[in-house]
């Protein structure tokens, strides 16, 4: 298999500029996510797993059914905490959707940010990482939304995502929740409360 950087610099069509932007994503890819890694063909950026189970790490430090039986009840109720979030982004990275739950996570940061350096630092790393269309974990806005992302960006504000980040909650409320509720992930979890576990 050719280098990912051999083909498209044999492309006639790839400005000088593009194949510049594209350097650093395309240094930090291995083309054996192509063959062995993410079926969509991204660079493996952190641990995936694609077992059905919760990471061994956070079966030590377990929630209550209480917590898990809440999560069950609503998306708003498992967000609302952190070891909610956890586990749904683990069960996220077992559908290759992580990049979802990471974004919604860094617009939550930037909200408690308060020095105005700071805020502008993190909307182009936010950008950088989750809404260019050179980013390795893009997440899928529809055009409007990103279009005004990309007008908000002329001057980056704690508010520049946030119509993005609505669209991201409800994507993952609406799709990812639901086959996380049916799913052999949280029923491994259940089960570790049954007596004789």
């Amino acid at each position: 298999m050719l280098p990912l950087l051999a083909i498209l610099s044999t492309s006639d069509r790839l400005s000088s500029y593009t194949m510049l932007r594209l350097v650093p994503w395309c240094s930090c890819y291995n083309d054996n996510n192509i063959v062995n890694g993410d079926p969509k063909g991204r660079p493996t950026t952190s641990k995936r797993t694609t077992s059905s189970q919760p990471d061994e790490n956070d079966l030590k430090r377990m929630p209550s059914i209480e917590e898990v039986n809440e999560w069950r009840t609503s998306f708003d109720k498992l967000m609302s905490t952190p070891r909610g979030q956890e586990f749904f982004r683990q069960y996220l990275r077992t559908e290759y959707s992580e990049e979802n739950i990471l974004f919604w996570q860094a617009v939550e940061e930037l909200h408690r940010k308060t020095n105005s350096n700071e805020i502008q630092t993190q909307c182009r790393q936010i950008y950088d990482d989750y809404i260019s269309i050179l980013s390795p974990r893009e997440v899928s806005l529809d055009s409007q939304g990103r279009e005004l992302v990309n007008i908000k960006m002329s001057t980056p504000s704690k508010t520049t995502f946030d119509e993005a980040q609505r669209q991201i909650y409800q994507l993952m409320q609406r799709d990812s929740y639901h086959r996380f509720l049916n799913s052999s992930f949280l029923k491994h979890l259940i089960d570790q409360f049954k007596p004789g576990k």
